[in-house]
């Protein structure tokens, strides 16, 4: 479906949609849900209320209102459970400056809640994947591995505190990232999510017209992640996302097989892939960094489009002044 003011949708492989309703203000529109990934109900609630913020701030829209989604077998568990998923995804919207307006929840086989997201944006700093350009630094603000992790999860395979780190991760909203990188004039932007970091960037190579280069090497991995891979904890995202992807993805250094297949995993509310100039790249770090996102990192580079879409590669000039 086309229409004049109708400036981002599906049809690119965009994040949200966007509508313009003026010269001076845009609508962005975004609805996501998923079943629970944590045994807590309040953490879940976090986890996914973050999740579907995320793609309103990959756009670099400030959301405004939210409206809840909700599947539940009432029949088979308390309505409190539900209260909970409820009052956990409450503290990221507020936290968001946002406000649930309403929703609406059936009876399923089992759980599932996400949100409805409606923001806003000047129509000329729209953030889009279609938005890099050849010879920019590339920075995520997350670490990658929390596909690997939610399986671990699931299979009582994970410490304590290796599950109360990511719950942290997973449910730190990428506000921040959005904030800085709209005030660093960024162009370019995605967040990691379904199709892991390499299918998502796939999308944002294709929608952009240039190839992305990774060094492997500089990507931030969840601690201990690489190990779960190994013990067989991958999600099958990593499998699909290899199907989706994998034939625009060039190696061109030998990389170890455990962590390639960290980087198709799929990730649940990731951070953001940015494109955008070297220095304010460097900025961009050193700006996140301070406000607690250590694991925000320069990850690779942008070239002019190649026979691949993504190169995984050294980057060794690149590696020592983000070091």
């Amino acid at each position: 479906m086309s229409h004049p003011d109708l400036i981002e949708s599906h049809a690119r492989f965009s994040d949200a949609g966007v509508f313009r309703l003026r010269p001076d203000l845009a609508i962005v529109q975004t609805v996501d849900f998923f079943p629970p990934i944590v045994d807590d109900p309040r953490d879940f609630g976090r986890i996914a209320a973050a999740n579907s913020l995320s793609d309103c701030y990959a756009m670099g829209g400030k959301p405004l209102t939210v409206m809840a989604i909700a599947g539940f077998p009432s029949k088979k568990r308390p309505t409190s459970v539900l209260g909970e998923i409820f009052a956990g995804g409450a503290e990221k919207v507020i936290e968001a400056g946002a406000v649930v307006v309403g929703g609406h929840t059936v009876e399923d086989t089992e759980i599932k809640y996400g949100l409805s997201v409606t923001g806003t944006i000047h129509p000329d700093r729209l953030m889009s994947n279609a938005g890099a350009r050849a010879g920019e630094a590339l920075v995520l603000t997350k670490p990658i591995g929390m596909g690997t992790v939610s399986t671990a999860i699931k299979r009582q395979a994970i410490d304590p505190k290796g599950l109360r780190d990511a719950i942290d991760i997973m449910s730190t909203l990428n506000r921040d990232a959005s904030e800085a990188m709209l005030e660093l004039e960024a162009r370019g932007s995605t967040d990691i999510t379904g199709f892991g970091l390499l299918g998502h960037a796939y999308e944002m190579a294709e929608s952009s017209g240039v190839t992305l280069r990774f060094d492997p090497s500089l990507v931030p991995l969840f601690p201990g992640v690489l190990a779960l891979a190994r013990k067989g904890m991958l999600s099958g995202g990593a499998r699909r996302n290899r199907e989706y992807a994998g034939n625009q993805v060039a190696a061109l250094v030998p990389i170890d097989r455990w962590l390639e297949d960290l980087l198709f995993d799929s990730e649940t509310s990731g951070g953001l892939l940015v494109s955008l100039a070297l220095e304010k790249a460097l900025e961009l770090v050193r700006r996140l960094r301070a406000k607690g996102h250590h694991h925000t990192s320069i990850v690779g580079e942008t070239r002019a489009r190649g026979s691949k879409a993504i190169e995984l590669t050294r980057l060794g000039a690149l590696a020592e002044v983000s070091a």
